[in-house]
């Protein structure tokens, strides 16, 4: 009781203080006219709140308890936009609502501002499935069924898929778009229901996200958690993120920016005045999340800008088509990533979803013509504990060679998935230039590799459940490969009867194998052909092969 007291007592202090435009680090949207009827479009009382907190050197532009309808409205320097526990920001319902200046905006916005925030106890909301179909599946043609497993009978388009996507006619934009700003701050706000991408991160310099939650509905198409685009020293930490798309994205996209109905030149990065300068999306660092997704949970990847220097540890991704990826599909050079302390539980879901169940992909494939995708190089999983319905992918190509990809203290246990017959034993690898390679019919072993130079395989322990579907085969499977280590692989084939090698290398050269355990049920330890260079087997234990 003594602490309900206290914290009412604070609420008031806020609101009183709010209330006085004397005081001019708190401005309360009520005394600007906002209506908290959950009808009122409140977008001008909104706007004139932070715009008479700007004129006056910044502060606190106060959302009290209510619900409050809005369209969109821009963060201002020095702004802290504020929701107290009990505050509603409401998405208006109508997309006529979204258009500025013939630019689709969404709820809040802000173009190079500096020292801006949203904080509070209370909820923005989207509003999302409103503007969606919830009968009518979203399907694209970013794939070629001929080359499935499954021929016509994959994700065919008369049975509605119960894991999604729906489709929409329109919708707003992305609820939460900070591009091209300094020192931002979101915290502790829980968002929920966006139409499209939650939060965007665009062109950014110093960004701190933390102890948010993001609850989405997880059938909506594009509805990622928090998208880091070309940004740099990024610090997200503590957040629950529930996405209907991947639930935090760090690409090397532009900015793509509309202000007044004119589009931005990106320009210069060196020679900007606001946010990003150095065209690296770089620096970002993701902590103590959970994380949930229709398709990654991590994803690194994408676009002409380069990223490098990103750490991503102590996560749980649960109920995720995959999870994690690392992704080149353009210019864009991807180094020095690091995983570890990870928990990952996912499956296979029905639907336009990208990805097929994989705990850990890592590709480089071009998705433009005449264009290779650009290098992806050191890159460490450490200490990951998965529980999946598809093995670890690490693809690379002849045209874009993986490079330094480093697995250590590895336990993956591959099990049985309800969707095998209609979705199962294909890789993914959209998007694409060639449709060809989008999902494509291919065996699955429990770790693949393929066109990987120095790849380290350490403390790799491997459990197969029982009467798995047939296109599961070897442990280990690599090809195309100069330098490999396997240390320490503790796993069989995946069929008890079966005749495949628990580990199966070809094509390559400069091999160690060694401190190899075969579980009960293994049949052979190596299958090999072509290989090149040193060869060196030490100290395995092939007792349990039977």
């Amino acid at each position: 009781m003594k602490s309900k007291i206290l914290f009412l007592s604070a609420l008031i202090f806020v609101l009183i203080s709010g209330c006085s435009t004397k005081n001019k680090s708190y401005y309360n949207i009520l005394n600007f006219g906002a209506k908290a009827d959950g009808e009122t479009l409140n977008t001008n009382a909104i706007q004139e709140t932070i715009n008479s907190c700007y004129k006056n050197g910044g502060g606190t532009v106060l959302i009290p308890p209510g619900a409050f309808v809005t369209g969109p409205v821009r963060l201002l320097n020095n702004i802290d936009l504020y929701l107290a526990q009990g505050a509603r920001l409401i998405g208006s319902p109508d997309t006529s609502d979204y258009r500025i200046d013939g630019t689709n905006h969404g709820i809040i916005y802000a173009y190079q501002a500096r020292n801006i925030s949203i904080t509070g106890e209370g909820e923005i909301d989207g509003q999302g499935t409103s503007f969606h179909l919830k009968d009518s599946a979203h399907i694209l043609t970013d794939y070629n069924r001929q080359y499935t497993r499954q021929g016509d009978q994959y994700a065919p388009d008369e049975i509605f898929p119960p894991d999604g996507p729906v489709e929409y006619i329109a919708r707003p934009g992305m609820m939460i778009v900070i591009v091209q700003c300094e020192n931002v701050t979101i915290k502790d706000v829980t968002l929920k229901d966006s139409p499209v991408w939650t939060i965007r991160i665009g062109d950014c310099d110093d960004v701190l996200v933390s102890g948010i939650s993001i609850h989405n509905n997880l059938l909506i198409p594009n509805s990622d958690g928090i998208h880091c685009t070309t940004s740099r020293n990024i610090r997200i930490s503590d957040c629950d993120i529930r996405a209907g798309d991947d639930a935090i994205i760090v690409t090397g996209f532009g900015t793509n920016v509309v202000v007044s109905g004119d589009p931005v030149d990106a320009g210069d990065y060196s020679t900007r005045e606001f946010g990003n300068k150095t065209g690296y999306a770089e620096n970002v660092t993701v902590s103590n999340c959970i994380l949930q997704s229709r398709s990654a949970g991590i994803r690194v990847g994408y676009g002409s800008h380069s990223i490098r220097n990103c750490i991503f540890q102590d996560l749980v991704i649960y109920g995720s088509n995959r999870g994690l990826g690392v992704f080149s599909r353009d210019e864009g050079t991807i180094e020095n990533i690091m995983f570890s302390n990870i928990i990952i539980e996912n499956r296979i879901h029905s639907g336009h979803w990208w990805g097929n169940g994989e705990p850990v992909h890592v590709s480089a494939i071009t998705q433009n013509p005449g264009m290779p995708a650009g290098h992806i190089k050191n890159i460490c999983f450490n200490n990951i504990i998965a529980n999946s319905e598809t093995g670890i992918v690490i693809y690379g190509t002849e045209e874009s060679h993986l490079e330094e990809i480093s697995l250590k203290n590895i336990n993956l246990t591959i099990h049985d998935s309800k969707l095998r017959d209609t979705y199962g034993g294909n890789f993914d690898l959209r998007p694409v230039a060639d449709l060809e390679y989008a999902i494509f019919k291919h065996d699955i072993p429990g770790l693949y590799a393929g066109y990987v130079d120095r790849l380290t395989i350490e403390d790799f322990t491997l459990n197969w459940q029982n009467n798995l579907a047939s296109y599961f085969t070897n442990g280990i499977y690599c090809e195309n490969f100069n330098s490999l280590l396997i240390d320490g692989f503790n796993g069989r084939q995946a069929h008890l009867s079966g005749n495949q090698a628990a580990i199966n290398i070809k094509n390559g050269s400069d091999v160690i194998i060694r401190n190899f355990i075969a579980k009960k049920g293994c049949t052979r330890f190596l299958d090999t052909e072509h290989i090149r260079g040193k060869f060196s087997l030490n100290n395995n234990e092939l007792s349990g092969i039977q």
